[in-house]
């Protein structure tokens, strides 16, 4: 299973979480069955590429994404490439495939998910 965490600079399970999924640049997606470490470069149209996140992450084969949080609709097309979101992530990228490991991360709800854009958190969207 590939499990996917944004990541505030270049990447990798000592590298921070990083808070706005989108605008990253870079994931560090970890194998669980083989450990092995991938990197993939955010070059969607976030970042001035083409595609979005969720077409990106699925192509490189991810099936969990792991973060600080996502809006309603992002939530959704991760669902519509399959890929399963658990949110509340932060620290090392290490730290929270630790914390997703020992069930200490949600599911996105009503409740924990950002509603719109009048909200007051240090992301853009």
């Amino acid at each position: 299973m590939k499990v996917c965490v944004p990541s505030a600079k270049n990447g990798g399970l000592e590298d921070n979480v990083g808070q706005h999924f989108g605008m990253v640049p870079t994931y560090t997606v970890l194998d669980t069955e083989t450990n092995d470490v991938q990197i993939v470069e955010n070059t969607s149209q976030h970042n001035g590429g083409v595609g979005l996140p969720p077409e990106l992450l699925s192509e490189a084969g991810v099936h969990v994404m792991l973060c600080g949080g996502l809006g309603t609709k992002a939530v959704n097309m991760f669902s519509e490439f399959g890929i399963e979101v658990f949110v509340g992530a932060q620290g090392t990228v290490e730290t929270a495939i630790s914390d997703w490991k020992e069930g200490n991360l949600a599911s996105p709800n009503s409740e924990n998910v950002c509603q719109g854009h009048d909200h007051d958190h240090d992301h853009q969207h």
